[in-house]
């Protein structure tokens, strides 16, 4: 029987399966795609209900994370592949190379000052730029820098500004294998594709952007430093537009289910727009206001009465660019007053619902939910957190769509059940 544990994916729910597993004195070993942990949180202005800033809540998780004596992380990584059965896996990983020494860079960033290349940063949902040589955001754990070899020109001025001789550009992939007895799925999710809902001009107008988007141009660290501005021309926009169920409940999608979080992290963002813009107007169309969790149904009356925010029961059909102006004309029904609404914005926010972030690196086929394309569990209402395949756990959205409190607590169920394999 293996005494360590496997976490694959590092957001919020791994990171705290991570934890709970170290805390019991088991040996943990993180993966994480990306070159830091912290998932889609770490992209999060705000928490809804209670308005927390979603960084001061991640990051002491994230540190602790990476200083824990029972944790390795293996930040820019992948699984390759998983063989064996409960008690003994062994899993193959690959690293791929970040062309810096980890032990040798110490995050200063003045190699990034001197890098000439600017490309869309991805973190920020490329509304800002990166350089080639980069760290995803300023509390990235670990604290390293990576080079993207596919913009960088090789012009060598990081290598002669390293204080610490950090830069390798010699390093290769290198695959490691790992011996654990049990393993935890928590690879999150990806968020609806937009651009597939042509009627609502993602892609094809400027303004018209995603509520992650949005939620970058909020944040403070975010491009514009958390002022609220229109991409077309940077200026405030004084009527927004809010379109709920972009890629959830939509059969012509192909996506039945609900996302969960969608009308939640809108009237968020609402009401955060009322607050750096207090006399914005803002309208929310949607289907039905789904405010199912703790606290979450008072959020949404607050919002309505204190921020004024409107909520407009119906489909909206397309939207309208004004090629000179750049302002959006909002087709919809009101069902409420049977009417047909035409109405113009300064800016639309598509609420993208979330989509399904699997690879089957099992090369099992009852791992993948054939309903919807997530991880299965054995039994939804017994056993939450155990998939079909025994020794492997999912947690977080990678089970299902969740907010964030529901997938740390099946983070750490996922944990105890974990820690039943790992003790035999």
């Amino acid at each position: 029987m293996v005494k360590a544990g496997l976490i694959i994916g590092g957001g919020i729910a791994g990171i705290q399966a991570a934890l709970d597993l170290a805390d019991q004195g088991f040996k943990v070993y993180l993966v994480e795609k990306s070159p830091s942990i912290g998932g889609r949180m770490a992209q999060l202005d705000k928490t809804f209900p209670t308005m927390d800033c979603s960084m001061c809540i991640l990051a002491p998780k994230m540190i602790e994370c990476g200083h824990h004596p029972n944790i390795e992380l293996l930040s820019y990584s992948e699984v390759e592949e998983v063989r064996g059965s409960a008690g003994d896996f062994t899993v193959t990983v690959v690293r791929k190379p970040r062309y810096v020494d980890e032990d040798k860079c110490t995050g200063c960033g003045v190699c990034a000052q001197h890098c000439p290349v600017e490309v869309p940063n991805e973190f920020d949902e490329k509304l800002g730029i990166r350089k080639a040589i980069y760290m995803p955001f300023p509390q990235a754990v670990p604290r390293v820098m990576v080079i993207d070899r596919e913009n960088c020109l090789e012009c060598g001025l990081c290598e002669k500004v390293c204080g610490t001789g950090a830069i390798n550009r010699q390093q290769q992939p290198e695959r490691i294998n790992l011996k654990v007895g049990a393993i935890i799925i928590a690879t999150g999710y990806k968020l609806f594709d937009a651009a597939r809902k042509e009627e609502y001009g993602f892609a094809a107008y400027d303004n018209v952007i995603t509520g992650m988007m949005l939620e970058r141009l909020l944040s403070a660290s975010g491009p514009t430093g958390g002022h609220l501005i229109r991409p077309s021309d940077g200026k405030i926009p004084r009527k927004i537009a809010f379109i709920q169920c972009v890629g959830s409940r939509d059969e012509r999608a192909g996506i039945l289910y609900c996302s969960r979080v969608c009308c939640m992290y809108a009237t968020k963002e609402a009401v955060l727009i009322k607050e750096h813009v207090p006399e914005a107007e803002v309208a929310i169309f949607y289907m039905d206001i789904r405010a199912f969790g703790k606290g979450f149904e008072e959020f949404y009356r607050r919002a309505e009465k204190e921020y004024g925010v409107r909520y407009v029961r119906g489909r909206v059909a397309e939207v309208i660019e004004d090629s000179a102006t750049k302002n959006l004309t909002v087709r919809a029904e009101d069902i409420e007053s049977g009417r047909l609404l035409e109405e113009e914005f300064d800016m639309v926010v598509l609420s993208t619902g979330i989509t399904p972030n699997t690879v089957d690196i099992l090369k099992n086929p009852s791992l993948i939910s054939a309903s919807d394309g997530f991880f299965a569990v054995s039994n939804p209402k017994v056993n939450p957190v155990s998939t079909p395949v025994k020794g492997v756990f999912v947690a977080g959205a990678a089970e299902g769509p969740k907010d964030i409190p529901d997938s740390v607590s099946q983070a750490s169920a996922a944990a105890m059940r974990a820690s039943i394999i790992l003790r035999g």
